[in-house]
């Protein structure tokens, strides 16, 4: 038991099953975006996406060992919140620059 503990083989487990789950709902979340039937759902599911593509990104930095996939997920993460706000500012009053 301590060989596949220590070899990583769970670590690997875990990793595989989260990217597919994260995969999936990427994909879901890209479906509501295409389909979504008003505005507020298409923005919630682009907001989504970027929680989605942070995931996967933090997946993949701790699959490859690599700090470089943790700073493009904050960089896509800081981008996806801005976006998100200047979005909903702008369904809501029209314009984003007062």
């Amino acid at each position: 038991m301590n060989d596949l503990i220590g070899s990583g083989n769970i670590l690997n487990g875990a990793l595989v099953i989260a990217f597919v789950l994260v995969s999936a709902a990427l994909l879901m979340s890209l479906w509501r975006l295409i389909v979504g039937p008003d505005k507020p759902d298409r923005i919630l599911a682009l907001d989504t996406l970027y929680v989605n593509t942070v995931a996967l990104l933090v997946l993949l930095g701790i699959k490859l060992g690599s700090n470089l996939y943790f700073e493009a997920a904050l960089l896509i993460a800081l981008f996806g919140f801005v976006g998100t706000v200047a979005l909903a500012k702008f369904l809501t009053r029209g314009d984003i620059i007062e």
